[in-house]
C-alpha cells in the first residue's frame, strides 16, 4: 500500500490520531475475528512458521504472543513450551480474546491464557518472559517503536523476541485493497502499513528498542484463492478493513469487490487467483 497519508508529528495530532487507529484497530478487527482463520490461517502460514522457528520455544519457558489473533502462533507455542511452560496471549480485539480462549477450553489447553492488550502499553512485569512474538501485528500499531521496545521490557535476560511483518508494497500483490476501501469511506485502517516492510526498517526498529545480535529474513509466498468470493472474502470481510466494510451498502460492496478483483486480475488462475505477497521476520536478544 502507497501511505496515504503520514503522521504530523505534534504531539496533540500525534496522540489524536493513534487513539484513532487503536479505536479502528480494535473494533475493525472485532468484526474479523470470526472470519480470520476460514481466509487467513493458510494463507499467513510461512510467515508464521518462520517466525516459530526463529523463537525456538523450549519446554518450560514462558512465552507472550503479541496481536495474537485467534491463537493460531498461541496454540503452537503452548506445544514447544509444554506443561511446564506458559504462553500468554495479547491483542486489542475483545473479540479475538473470546475465540481464542474458547478454542484453548474446547483442547483442554491449560499452559495458555488470553487477555486483551494494548501492544504498546503490556500488562506484564518487566524480565518476565522468555520469549516475545509478534507475527503480523506490528503494521497495525500506532507506535512500532514502542511496541518493540515494550516487547524488550518483558523479556529476561538473554530473551529472544521474533517479529513478523508484511514486505514491501511491490511485492504485493492484494495491496490496492487499502485505497479501494479509503475511496469509499475514511477508514485510516493502517496509514504506514508497509513501512516497516521496506529495507531494514523493522531490523532498525529492533536495534533502536535494544535488541542485539539482529538478524532478518525476507520471504516470498503466494496468496491461494479458489474463487472470487474468497478472494473478496479475505480481502473485506476477514481483514484489517473489516469495520470500513461494514460501513458499506450492498451496493459499495458489489462496487469494491469489482474493483479489487480487478487489481488481482493479473494474477488470475483458473476460477480462483494466485497472488503475490512477502513477509519480513525479524529476531533479536536482550
Amino acid at each position: 500500500m502507497r501511505t496515504h497519508r503520514e503522521y504530523n508529528f505534534n504531539s496533540t495530532t500525534l496522540t489524536m490520531d493513534a487513539a484513532l487507529q487503536r479505536r479502528v484497530q480494535r473494533y475493525g478487527w472485532d468484526k474479523a475475528a470470526s472470519f480470520y482463520e476460514e481466509y487467513w490461517q493458510k494463507q499467513l502460514r510461512p510467515a508464521q512458521e518462520k517466525l516459530l522457528a526463529f523463537a525456538n520455544a523450549q519446554q518450560g519457558e514462558k512465552v507472550i504472543d503479541i496481536a495474537c489473533g485467534t491463537g493460531l502462533v498461541s496454540f503452537k507455542a503452548s506445544a514447544s513450551v509444554g506443561n511446564s511452560g506458559f504462553v500468554l496471549g495479547t491483542d486489542i480485539s475483545d473479540k479475538m480474546v473470546e475465540l481464542s480462549t474458547a478454542i484453548a477450553n474446547g483442547k483442554g489447553i491449560a499452559n495458555a491464557r488470553f487477555a486483551r492488550m494494548d501492544a504498546e502499553e503490556l500488562i506484564a512485569g518487566d524480565e518476565t518472559y522468555d520469549v516475545a512474538l509478534c507475527a503480523l501485528g506490528l503494521m497495525y500499531v500506532p507506535d512500532p517503536l514502542k511496541a518493540v521496545k515494550e516487547m524488550f521490557r518483558v523479556l529476561k535476560e538473554e530473551g529472544r523476541a521474533v517479529a513478523a511483518v508484511w514486505g514491501q508494497r511491490i511485492h504485493c500483490g492484494w495491496a490496492d485493497i487499502f485505497e479501494i476501501v479509503d475511496k469509499r469511506v475514511s477508514s485510516e485502517v493502517c496509514p504506514l502499513f508497509f513501512n516497516l516492510g521496506n529495507a531494514d526498517v523493522l531490523k532498525r526498529v529492533f536495534i533502536m528498542a535494544g535488541f542485539k545480535n539482529v538478524n532478518a529474513e525476507r520471504i516470498s509466498t503466494v496468496l491461494e484463492y479458489k474463487s472470487d468470493e474468497e478472494a473478496c472474502g479475505a480481502a473485506f470481510a476477514g481483514g484489517p478493513v473489516a469495520l470500513a466494510y461494514n460501513k458499506f451498502s450492498n451496493e459499495v460492496k458489489d462496487e469494491a469487490h469489482a474493483e479489487y478483483l480487478a487489481s488481482i486480475e493479473q494474477y488470475r488462475a483458473g476460477n480462483g487467483y494466485k497472488v503475490p505477497g512477502e513477509f519480513v521476520i525479524v529476531a533479536g536478544y536482550k
